[in-house]
């Protein structure tokens, strides 16, 4: 049975005050959701030791946006696996879309922060997807089959136990857009046969592959009915708890 998870990355948003709140705000309701569904918030570096503070002890997860490519050293500004692990986290947010195109990060560099990442004991939420331009010219498989692959054949079969997958239909983020559920779905199935194909059946089908475009309470039930799809990876929606707990709520 393939864990369900219901991932928040709150990207550059917040104060550490208002980080600190939000965090108590989710504790607060997590309550009320499964206890099959695993909550998890990824907030900016500032943040993740007050915010470990809160949800230490309790059912919500903490994890990075992002981490640096090197294990230490004269790299002003960058903050690596170790300080991540220091601070409470048990996850990392890799290969976000923004990174990709904002920061011009490789699926080579990828390939170096998930080594990092997995050595020190942190799970990698890694993402993979398509802008607008390669889904409009029919890309997307290729686009999710080569970031999927160009990172992962690099890793073993116990590896894949410590990482999620997030699909990001990257032209369906922040636009109001979003893919219907059976779009979604074809791309979560593609990327489950590609890690059928690397790793065996056996272990595709246990790894966890979220959603990760424009999800809401509004939609959330539909998308997560599909058979591929175990969850989402949150981003506008999860600024505000009764938002992201009500996605958490729509297995």
């Amino acid at each position: 049975m393939r864990k369900h998870i219901v991932a928040g990355n709150w990207k550059m948003n917040t104060t550490v005050p208002e980080g600190v709140e939000l965090a108590k705000a989710v504790v607060a309701k997590s309550a009320e959701v499964p206890s099959d569904v695993e909550l998890i918030i990824a907030t900016p570096f500032t943040h993740l030791y007050p915010v470990n503070e809160v949800v230490k002890g309790t059912r919500v997860a903490l994890s990075a946006e992002n981490c640096a490519d090197k294990a230490k050293g004269a790299y002003t500004g960058e903050v690596s696996v170790d300080m991540l692990k220091s601070t409470g986290c048990e996850y990392t947010i890799l290969g976000h879309s923004e990174r990709r195109q904002y920061y011009g990060e490789t699926d080579e560099k990828l390939v170096e922060k998930t080594k990092l990442a997995l050595a020190a004991g942190l799970k990698v939420i890694l993402c993979v997807g398509e802008n607008l331009e390669e889904r409009e010219a029919g890309k997307h498989f290729d686009v999710c089959n080569a970031q999927t692959v160009n990172v992962l054949k690099n890793f073993s079969a116990e590896d894949m136990k410590n990482v999620v997958i997030a699909y990001e239909p990257v032209w369906a983020i922040g636009t109001g857009k979003t893919a219907t559920s059976e779009q979604a779905e074809e791309i979560h199935a593609y990327i489950r046969k590609v890690l059928a194909d690397m790793f065996g059946a056996g272990v595709a089908d246990d790894v966890t592959i979220l959603y990760g475009g424009s999800c809401k309470p509004s939609n959330a039930k539909e998308l997560f009915a599909q058979p591929d799809i175990d969850g989402g990876l949150i981003g506008g929606a999860a600024l505000k708890a009764e938002d992201f707990i009500g996605i958490a709520l729509s297995f």
